[in-house]
Order: C-alpha cells, then structure tokens, then sequence
C-alpha cells in the first residue's frame, strides 16, 4: 500500500528563502568586489587615464572626489590582492542580518575614510585603495557586537577582533612609509560610527 507523503511547506519555503538570501549577497558582493577589479585592469590597460589622480588629495577642493573614487583605485597587483580578501570576509559578515547593513558600512567607511586622509593627509600626497573600507567593515562589525549585544553580533565580533585586531591595530599607526593610516583610521572611526546609528535606528524601531 503506498504511504501517504507529507510535506511541510513552512521549514521548504524558509529554506528557499534563505538560499534566495545567500545568493542575493554572493552577486551583490561579486559584483562589488568586481567592479573594483574591473578599475584596476582598466587603470592597467590605460594608464594614459591616470585614474590615480582621482584619488583623495588633503586640503585640495579637488582632492574631495577621492572621498568617493579612492577605494576604486590601487597602486598595483599586490595592493588590490590585499584588500580582496578583507573585503570579501567583512563585507560578507556586514550583508547579515540585512544587506542595508553593507550599504550602511560602506558608508560609513568611506566617508570616514575619506575624510580623515583629506584632513590629516601630508601636502601634495595621493590617497588611494580600498583599505579604508576593509578597516571601516572591521570597525563596524566590533562596533555592532558591543552596542547590539545579541549573541550572533557578539560572537562576530569575536570572531573579527581575534581574527584581525593586531594587524588592525599596526595599520592604525603611522609605522609604514606609503601607507595611509590617515584612511585606515577614518574607515575604522566611520564604521564604528555607522554601527552606533544602526543599531540606534534599529532599538527606535523596535520600541515603536
């Protein structure tokens, strides 16, 4: 006699919609990811373009527009391969639990980021790479985890600081000549900061 096949409709359509989730924040990241690559082999096979000039120069009111271009543009091969993998691993950790969370860190570090390098930057020096965002999308995640105080932020956070902290810590420091540690402490300043308005936003949300 067959048997009756019983279904569950509720635990099918969650995981759909969790994989919907996963593969939303996979395309989202490759594609930001990517267009970052895609500046550096156009940069690469242009360099008539001097795309570094777009960079952010302190105290120039042109120097500004780096404040949006600069995580787009890297000195070389071994500089975007360094943040790569930063990026993908923070900015993944960022896209949980909604992707507004990404956006929000993104912000954050590159205003932070930005800023901090146009104001404190040495005269006539160039700001470029997407390090300021890596820092920003550390700062953001210990941030979260000490203001949200819920276990899945917590644990994050963790995991960032043990994962990260020294090398963050160094990279805070004007230690290395050629480094802009004015980026690498707005981007973490910035993040730490978009982390306070979210999770600010997001208690007002919820008392209502």
């Amino acid at each position: 006699m067959p048997q009756p096949i019983i279904r569950y409709a509720g635990s099918t359509s969650t995981r759909g919609s969790l994989r919907a989730q996963i593969k939303a924040r996979i395309v989202l990241l490759g594609l930001f990811v990517g267009s970052i690559w895609l500046a550096f082999f156009l940069s690469a096979a242009l360099p008539s373009l001097d795309l570094s000039r777009h960079g952010v120069v302190p105290r120039t009111l042109s120097g500004l527009q780096g404040i949006v271009f600069a995580p787009w543009l890297h000195a070389g091969l071994w500089h975007i391969a360094a943040n790569t993998s930063g990026l993908l691993i923070l900015g993944w950790l960022c896209m949980w639990p909604r992707i507004a969370n990404f956006w929000q860190a993104t912000l954050g570090a590159m205003l932070g980021s930005g800023l901090c390098a146009w104001v404190l930057g040495a005269p006539q020096s160039v700001h470029i790479g997407a390090s300021g965002l890596v820092f920003g999308y550390a700062g953001y995640l210990v941030a979260r985890g000490y203001y949200a105080r819920n276990i899945a932020s917590m644990l994050v956070a963790l995991f960032v600081a043990s994962s990260y902290g020294l090398g963050m810590l160094f990279g805070l420091l004007p230690l290395y000549p050629g480094v802009s540690w004015q980026s690498h402490l707005g981007g973490a300043l910035g993040g730490i900061l978009a982390a306070r308005a979210a999770t600010v936003k997001s208690s007002n949300r919820s008392s209502v």
